[in-house]
């Protein structure tokens, strides 16, 4: 076989391979030969029909499909043996390829483009300025993760007289037009309802002041317009509820309200462990303290976006414009030429913010170790935890379900490449002049705007 490679450009090159018989013929002779044992074909017995005969059948496919196997090994071996920087993959070439007669050549050539990734330079000091945005914590948002708290450690408790939110639970039966329960109408008990969540407001009214055993006349479905909520309240199919329009006697039965924990060193326990926090202050503190780690990840994303934007900016890096796009309408089959135009300066943007972020990487040893990966892994099984209320989770829990994380490869890549942008945000910040602006969340909001 013969392989060469001629640039067309800097940025381009065809690579070129010339097969001769030898270098396929003995793995098509094989697989013809396992086709001939297995051929079950009538008037032969197995294992003995002419390999003339297996050839005419399945000779051509064979050679293609092994001609295509060596062209893949040895197109991708030249390329790492050559220590080829491609970008995208290699596609037929349109202008070098010769017709081929899989029925008559027994000598073929095969040419490929590639994009080669240009060569360029990036020089990064403190002269270089980005902004870290840092949003600022203020008491609404804090008030709003105390309420959070009391909210998700509350309960229901029994209350006499209906006011507003409360949650009822009662019997429907159903009533005709004069008001008169129906016989054998639609009957439903045990149903609990929350004014909290009815939509018509003169329904609403009826329940207001109203206590247990009380009976209410009201249409369910004005007060709750959702149909399929309708029928799973009512125990009908969706169809009866699409049409259904009589009122209802509601007998209340039981009033519950949900109260909010109190704030005191239990719900300090629940929320944070024992005795980690011990007064409503240190727990406001805390809370904030929380608000501000998340807060710090939303920033670190606008610090890479705005890092990306200059530095790609500052690289003037040239591509394989035509290439590329070729490359992405042959991996993407759902997209047109039209798409690929009308958004390729993003497209475009991605692939040198990635060379960009290549380059950092390798020339600064930035590494992901596997104990980081892991410990990420299982920062994010314990916020898992925690949302159900378990804030001291045992370390061997935390592994295996890290582990099972990690089995999942595209989310094991994903946990990878979340923490190489960290290393490369940790790289900038100690390399560039990065000012810090203190905003709001509607200001940093708006940003995305």
């Amino acid at each position: 076989m013969n392989i060469t490679r001629t640039n067309t450009d800097d940025l381009n090159a065809v690579i070129k391979l010339q097969l001769v018989k030898e270098d396929y013929a003995s793995q098509v002779d094989s697989v013809l030969k396992e086709h001939r044992r297995k051929a079950s074909i009538d008037g032969f017995r197995p294992g003995k029909v002419p390999m003339g005969l297996i050839k005419k059948m399945y000779g051509t496919p064979v050679l293609a499909d092994e001609v295509n196997k060596i062209l893949g090994r040895e197109l991708y071996k030249f390329i790492e043996e050559n220590k080829l920087d491609i970008l995208g993959e290699p596609l037929p070439s349109e202008t070098e390829q010769k017709d081929i007669n899989w029925e008559k050549d027994t000598e073929f050539e095969f040419a490929f483009d590639i994009a080669l990734a240009p060569e360029y330079t990036l020089s990064l000091s403190k002269r270089d300025k980005i902004n870290f945005f840092k949003i600022a914590v203020d008491e609404k948002m804090i008030q709003n993760g105390v309420d959070m708290h009391a909210r998700r450690f509350g309960s229901n408790e029994d209350a006499e007289v209906v006011e507003d939110k409360e949650i009822l639970k009662g019997n429907f039966a159903q009533l005709d037009a004069e008001g008169n329960l129906v016989e054998e109408g639609i009957v439903s008990e045990d149903v609990a309802i929350s004014l909290e969540y009815m939509k018509d407001e003169e329904s609403k009214a009826k329940f207001v002041g109203a206590n247990v055993n009380q009976i209410i006349t009201f249409n369910p479905a004005k007060a709750f317009p959702n149909r399929s909520d309708l029928a799973s309240m009512l125990g009908v199919a969706p169809e009866m509820a699409e049409t259904l329009e009589s009122d209802f006697q509601y007998t209340i039965t039981n009033i519950s309200k949900f109260v909010p924990a109190e704030m005191n060193q239990e719900l300090f326990d629940k929320v944070f462990g024992e005795g980690k926090v011990a007064s409503e202050e240190e727990f406001r503190n805390q809370i904030k303290a929380d608000i501000e780690a998340q807060l710090v990840n939303d920033s670190d994303y606008k610090f890479l976006i705005d890092s990306k934007e200059k530095l790609v900016k500052k690289a003037k890096i040239e591509l394989p414009i035509a290439f590329l796009k070729r490359w992405i309408i042959a991996t993407n089959k759902e997209m047109t030429a039209e798409q690929v135009e009308s958004d390729f300066e993003n497209y475009s943007d991605d692939i040198r913010w990635q060379l960009i972020k290549d380059k950092l990487v390798k020339e600064n040893d930035l590494k992901v170790s596997e104990e980081e990966v892991v410990e990420f892994a299982k920062k994010q099984a314990l916020m898992q935890f925690q949302q159900y209320g378990m804030m001291e989770v045992p370390e061997e829990y935390l592994m295996n379900y890290a582990k099972q994380m990690l089995e999942n490869k595209d989310e094991a890549r994903k946990i990878w490449d979340r923490k190489l942008d960290d290393k490369v945000i940790e790289y900038l910040k100690n390399t560039i002049k990065v000012e810090d602006k203190e905003v709001s969340t509607e200001e940093f909001n708006k940003m995305f705007e």
